[in-house]
């Protein structure tokens, strides 16, 4: 999907079930992402305007725990699809 879009607007999850707290998503996006007492990513909000430090995060999760599509379609925003 590369760049966002101006006016997109993406639904923003996290498998916790991968997550294995490495905090780089707060490294990239602090104010869209938080861990919790067990050192597992929630997004702040799951609905949110396209924003390249969100993308930023997701690229940087080591283990792809973080998925986000477009909020209208479901579209895979990233990971990718193949």
């Amino acid at each position: 999907m590369g760049v966002p879009e101006t006016g997109d607007r993406w639904h923003v999850e996290v498998d916790r079930s991968l997550c294995i707290g490495s905090a780089q998503c707060l490294h990239h996006a602090p104010d869209r992402f938080h861990l919790d007492t067990a050192r597992q990513s929630h997004p702040r909000s799951p609905d949110t305007d396209a924003n390249e430090r969100v993308l930023e995060a997701a690229e940087s999760c080591p283990v792809e725990a973080i998925v986000i599509t477009l909020a209208a379609n479901g579209e895979a925003v990233f990971p990718p699809e193949e």
